[in-house]
């Protein structure tokens, strides 16, 4: 479908995962109050993490910011195209250092993610098991695509960069003082998540008394490494373990100790951000926005492009999501939709006519006003979509009606006697005006869409193209070619009496169109 102009835009602010939150609120701040500075930017509002009903759950690293524009009659330039100002809105983003954008719009970001997880116009989906093949086929991904003309906003899936905390045991030191894996990480576990030890009733409340270490000293990987951890008892001397620490001495009765780091490695290291999987299989996403062209060709031209410049090793395959779902799903409809509706239009002609031959000239004239209504799309510089598919289908019925007008009354002339030449001049001559008079009805009455700048114009301007270009092409063509071919595939006295259709059947059929 065309994509429609919601009048306000939408855009992701993705900072370095990890971020704080208080952090992430203060970059925030900043870009609002800059974003704000474009004189058509009315107001300025985000949403970051996730709300207590988490229907759109995002860390505290990423921001959805909708920017509401003034009417356009307060813009400093009313005829300042929206596309100019998406694009002053993008270099005034980047002005802030930290930050990622995609831009898009409300209702269709939503949409987009809700239909396939995808919140911008194409989603290139990498497949396979592990997770750093996956980020550098990913990365080959982004750089082809950012060669594609049209394509914006080209990014890959946050998967990695956040800080974990890693705590590696060495196993050897561990079996030497007794220790097993389970009891280091009971330690660590109520040191830095906590673990609860009690409740605490007041009246008819209840709290859990959690014990875990303070604050800074979690954070701390020095603090970490001073983890007190309790050793075994000491067994009998000559057996297996009889090298190990005793956990009491016979003098003090007191505990022994290890510290956390005398057996373990301690560090912060980057980590995977999130694991995303689809069908069960681990996928990475890189997402486009599509500018200044169809999505259709655009895809078309992505996918020749990755599939020459990205090798993918076995196990590993790419799909493509995002709105060219959409795009692939109403395509595959219309190849049924259409040739149905031709054939209904090719049953009717039959039956009104009585006769294949004549059915078969009349359909003659959809042919014709398909190649109008071709040439308007292209003279308008207008992309084939599915609003021009629906005025394709209504086009050709129009056409239909036209053709029948015209053969119906020659043959209604020859069967009243008059010879074919003089028939189809003078059936010709007097069905010029209901046929100019069809035609003007269904044109005109599409001029006010064909040239709408309103909301839903997007969808209207195909339509209505579609549909006067053919009328156009299909009346002159009809009035010269139609006869011509009348005239080519019929001889002196071959009407049967069935091939008559009376004027009245001829303005029955015709009077509705022309008040439609």
């Amino acid at each position: 479908m065309p994509r429609l102009d919601e009048g306000d835009v939408a855009l992701h602010a993705m900072r370095v995962p990890g971020t704080s939150l208080s952090q992430a609120v203060e970059m925030q701040g900043l870009l609002e109050a800059r974003l704000r500075q474009v004189p058509e930017v009315s107001v300025v509002f985000g949403k970051i993490g996730t709300a207590e009903v988490a229907t759109d759950p995002m860390p505290p690293n990423v921001a959805d910011t909708f920017v509401m524009l003034k009417p356009r009659v307060e813009w400093p330039n009313p005829k300042k195209p929206k596309a100019q100002v998406v694009a002053d809105l993008q270099l005034a983003a980047e002005e802030l250092p930290g930050n990622n954008y995609e831009f898009t719009q409300p209702i269709q970001m939503r949409f987009n993610e809700l239909i396939a997880g995808v919140r911008a116009d194409i989603g290139v989906k990498v497949f396979g098991d592990d997770l750093d093949q996956l980020l550098a086929l990913a990365n080959r991904v982004q750089v082809v695509l950012r060669d594609v003309p049209g394509a914006a906003d080209v990014r890959v899936e946050q998967v990695t960069g956040l800080p974990i905390l890693s705590v590696s045991p060495d196993r050897a030191k561990l079996a030497r003082m007794g220790l097993s894996i389970a009891t280091v990480q009971e330690a660590i576990e109520i040191a830095i998540g906590g673990k609860t030890a009690g409740a605490l009733f007041e009246g008819d409340r209840r709290f859990s008394i959690v014990v875990r270490l303070p604050e800074e000293r979690r954070v701390d990987v020095e603090s970490l490494k001073r983890l007190p951890i309790a050793l075994p008892p000491a067994e009998e001397e000559g057996t297996a373990g009889g090298a190990r620490l005793a956990l009491f001495t016979a003098e003090s009765k007191m505990p022994r100790f290890i510290a956390l780091g005398e057996i373990a490695d301690i560090s912060f290291a980057p980590g995977p951000n999130q694991i995303s999987r689809e069908n069960g299989k681990r996928r990475i996403v890189v997402s486009a926005n599509v500018r200044g062209r169809d999505l259709g060709s655009f895809v078309t031209d992505a996918q020749a492009a990755v599939d020459k410049a990205v090798k993918l090793p076995a196990g590993y395959w790419i799909g493509w999501g995002g709105q060219f779902e959409q795009l692939m799903s109403a395509s595959k409809r219309l190849v049924i939709v259409v040739p149905i509706a031709l054939a209904l239009i090719v049953l009717l002609l039959f039956t009104s006519l009585g006769s294949a031959k004549d059915a078969a000239i009349v359909f003659t004239g959809v042919p014709l006003a398909l190649t109008g209504g071709v040439a308007a799309l292209a003279l308008r510089d207008i992309p084939l979509s599915i609003s021009a598919g629906v005025g394709f289908i209504a086009l050709s019925g129009v056409a239909a009606l036209n053709g029948l007008v015209i053969i119906s009354f020659i043959n209604n002339l020859r069967a009243g006697g008059m010879p074919l030449d003089d028939a189809i001049t003078e059936g010709s001559m007097k069905r010029l005006r209901p046929v100019l008079m069809t035609a003007l009805v269904a044109s005109l009455g599409f001029v006010p869409m064909a040239i709408a700048t309103g909301a839903g114009a997007e969808v209207q301007r195909p339509l209505a193209t579609v549909v006067i270009g053919g009328i156009v092409s299909s009346t002159l063509l009809t009035l010269l070619v139609l006869p011509a071919l009348y005239r080519m595939f019929h001889r002196e006295g071959d009407l049967t009496p069935e091939e008559v259709v009376t004027e009245e059947t001829v303005e029955s059929s015709h009077a509705p169109t022309s008040a439609h």
